[in-house]
């Protein structure tokens, strides 16, 4: 039960004023990562490979209706998000920038899960959060037109919503590590180390078997406690300095992105207001017409009782669902890496090595005539290996061959027969983080009788330790 003494105390803390400074930072440093980030996604030709070239794909539950632009139309919200990352960044129009670059990137994210990483997420979740904080009152192109807005303080929740949220980010991903094959078989680290072994000086380092363990061990223990030791001044220096080594060795022996560099700099958030005020300072130097502008307005931001209770209310709404959403998977049986209920969304950072084999069937449900389907004539390869092992991509996938073949005549042993209402049927192998495979989905089940939904789906073949 909550009582009022508690309800003025979370009041008290959200609404403390703060000096601004850390914000303005991560404002100007997650503008420059979000411009970064797009452009190079853009010259990787990544927007022709993954959103143009395919002819299907596979949306996320209930947001099916959300398609792709037509063809060339596609780069359309990549330059939408070019243009507001760098709005964002310089402070200009910024709460339309933000709300841009919000919409754009989680437009696309949006349109085929076989492209889902966990920081693609976690940029949503941000851009988001960077649509309701003030992080254009000082330092901006806004508060130089608009001296008006210029504020040297601002509500604690503004940043700490954001401490929260990276907080949230490594806290699951280190109790997404405690598991068996984590901890006491370092798989699938075993698998992926030993790869590097022609890596310059400490290639052959990476084979050894201890050093999986250390990695394994390392890491869950960085995850579980880093965001303590930042939140600490006396520990922070070189909590920080963990996070430095932790993120650049995992850039330079996995090939996650900018993720790395995302993670190091959005965490100079949990420095003091004096740090950034300094950075602040120098930047000024550079760009003093910045500072030649009218003194801050000295007033503090003040809100009415419904306004405080109800961005209270807000608050606690978002919190609870950061905090529920990755524990959802207790709600099904069976094992989390195997049947993949609840895994998206949960961040479980590159915790399984997943390979499958799927051959898919078509058959006439009046003759039993079957034809073998080759999944390359409808996915991409990406596609096609996303799929293998993901049930619900799976399904998807027997409702694309459904609809391909429904009417269609085909010939058959020198017969012609149209398929008037096919079943869809797979034979799909995996094997998780190394072991020998074993049977995913059977035969017996025609796919296009089983419903895509958040039920626990009991014909996914039980995995066999």
């Amino acid at each position: 039960m909550v009582t009022s003494h508690n309800k003025n105390g979370i009041s008290k803390a959200l609404f403390k004023s703060v000096n601004i400074a850390p914000l303005i930072i991560f404002r100007i440093i997650f503008g420059a990562l979000l411009l970064y980030g797009s452009i190079r996604f853009v010259a990787k030709g990544w927007v022709n490979s993954l959103y143009i070239e395919p002819d299907h794909y596979f949306g996320y539950l209930g947001f099916e209706w959300i398609k792709p632009l037509s063809g060339e139309w596609m780069y359309l919200p990549f330059v939408l998000m070019i243009v507001a990352a760098l709005f964002i960044l310089v402070g200009f129009k910024y709460r339309v920038a933000a709300i841009t670059y919000f919409l754009a990137f989680t437009y696309v994210e949006l349109l085929d899960k076989s492209n889902y990483l966990n920081h693609y997420y976690f940029v949503s979740l941000m851009s988001f959060l960077m649509i309701w904080v003030p992080a254009n009152r000082q330092f901006s192109i806004d508060a130089y037109l608009r001296p008006s807005i210029r504020w040297k303080r601002s509500p604690a929740w503004t940043i700490n919503i954001l401490k929260f949220q990276l907080a949230v980010v490594y806290v699951f991903a280190g109790i997404a590590k405690l598991n068996s094959d984590w901890l006491f078989e370092a798989l699938p680290l075993k698998i992926w180390l030993q790869a590097h072994h022609n890596v310059p000086l400490f290639g052959s380092l990476l084979e050894a078997e201890w050093v999986a363990y250390f990695f394994s061990w390392f890491g869950c223990i960085y995850d579980l406690f880093i965001v303590f030791f930042l939140l600490s001044k006396r520990t922070r220096p070189i909590a920080y300095v963990a996070v430095i080594v932790f993120h650049f060795v995992t850039w330079l022996l996995f090939p996650i992105g900018v993720f790395p560099w995302v993670m190091i700099f959005s965490t100079l958030i949990f420095f003091s207001a004096n740090f950034h005020e300094k950075i602040l300072h120098i930047l000024r130097s550079f760009f003093s017409s910045f500072s030649a502008r009218p003194p801050f307005n000295p007033s503090v931001l003040r809100y009415s009782s419904f306004s405080r209770k109800m961005i209270t209310f807000l608050i606690g709404t978002y919190v609870f669902i950061q905090i529920v959403v990755p524990f959802r998977y207790v709600l099904y049986p069976g094992n989390l890496f195997w049947n993949e209920e609840g895994f998206r969304f949960s961040w479980r950072v590159m915790l399984m090595h997943k390979e499958g084999y799927a051959t898919f069937y078509v058959e006439d449900r009046s003759t039993g005539r079957m034809s073998e389907i080759q999944n390359l004539d409808y996915l991409t390869e990406t596609q096609e290996d996303q799929m293998a092992t993901q049930p619900d991509m799976i399904l998807q996938f027997a409702d694309i061959i459904h609809d391909k073949y429904k009417g269609k005549t085909v010939t058959y042993q020198g017969q012609s027969f149209t398929f008037e209402d096919p079943a869809v049927r797979a034979e799909i192998y995996v094997s998780l983080n190394g072991r020998p495979s074993q049977l995913f989905v059977s035969k017996e089940h025609d796919l296009t009788a089983l419903k895509y939904d958040l039920r626990h789906r009991n014909w996914i073949e039980p995995f066999k330790d």
